[in-house]
């Protein structure tokens, strides 16, 4: 029953990356900077947007291979393969982003969420990496359960834009004097914000609920290999 339920939840999230990477990268795959959807603020902008773009998306592949069920034990040669795959995609992307975000063109609310976003989705990935190379797999499970939920928050973050911008209209003329520039900024702050720290929070908190088998627990000839 456990291994069922696990399998019904991996199929709804490969379906809903599947969607969300249908919609998001075409604008992407044409390198014109006319299709972006992020207005450039500075030459290498664009750039640098394609390479976050793609990086990240290598990412959540490689992630979706890791939580998929029993691939852990299963499979150890894939999942650390995709592991490795995986921290080379993430560890440059985030640092991309937190480049690109601290220049978004959507206010500073979004720009401080953003640089905050990629540099925990750093952080957490290469203490996960750490982690694993010391053999301290509890850990290591920890930090990239919070690294790879961090990684899929963008897909949380197109969710929150919409609710925001049709729950907060009134604000639209009662604080910002019809400046839909300025509510614009709101609704992307909010919705950045929102985004990332609503699944990180949910994940701590089911973590501590939940610990995560400690290392001595772990077969040895299945993950005490090398990362």
């Amino acid at each position: 029953m456990r291994m069922a339920y696990a399998y019904r939840w991996s199929a709804l999230l490969v379906v809903v990356v599947a969607a969300f990477l249908v919609f998001s990268l075409p604008p992407y795959l044409t390198v014109d900077p006319a299709r972006s959807r992020v207005p450039s603020t500075f030459g290498l902008h664009y750039p640098l947007l394609v390479a976050h773009v793609g990086l990240a998306t290598v990412a959540m592949l490689m992630a979706l291979v890791q939580i998929g069920p029993g691939v852990r034990a299963r499979w150890p040669s894939v999942h650390r393969s995709a592991g490795r795959v995986y921290v080379a995609a993430a560890l440059p992307a985030a640092a991309i982003g937190v480049v690109i975000g601290a220049a978004t063109p959507f206010g500073p609310v979004l720009a401080v969420g953003s640089v905050v976003l990629g540099a925990l989705w750093f952080g957490f990935t290469v203490n996960g990496f750490v982690a694993a190379r010391r053999h301290r797999f509890a850990d290591h499970r920890r930090h990239m359960l919070c690294s790879v939920t961090l990684a899929f928050s963008i897909i949380t973050n197109r969710i929150w834009n919409p609710i925001l911008y049709i729950g907060l209209q009134p604000l639209r003329d009662s604080v910002f004097g019809g400046d839909e520039e300025r509510f614009i900024w709101l609704v992307a702050g909010l919705g950045g914000w929102l985004g990332w720290t609503i699944p990180l929070l949910a994940v701590r908190w089911w973590l501590r609920r939940h610990p995560v088998v400690s290392a001595s627990s772990i077969v040895p000839s299945v993950d005490a290999q090398p990362v």
